[in-house]
């Protein structure tokens, strides 16, 4: 999980997927899976699927890079349908 920019909350929470079930993943699913687990502030509100991680030498994924890439669009959104 990520933190985003957002002009209303300041920062939001961003989820990026790895996943092969892409085209039926659905967010509204996945927030209330998560929402029945997390709290609402630590709750994804935005879910990306990415093919793979940025990764550091020792294969951390480099947050800060998921979030330059989507600010500078290379990752798009989950929409419904």
């Amino acid at each position: 999980m990520v933190g985003l920019p957002d002009d209303k909350w300041g920062e939001v929470v961003a989820c990026f997927i790895r996943s092969e079930l892409a085209d039926v993943l659905d967010p509204a699913e996945l927030h209330a899976h998560c929402r029945e687990r997390l709290a609402p502030q630590k709750t994804p509100t935005l879910w990306c699927v990415v093919d793979a991680f940025p990764l550091t030498g020792s294969g951390k994924i480099q947050k800060f890079s998921l979030r330059e890439g989507y600010l500078a669009g290379q990752y798009q959104p989950l929409t419904n349908g």
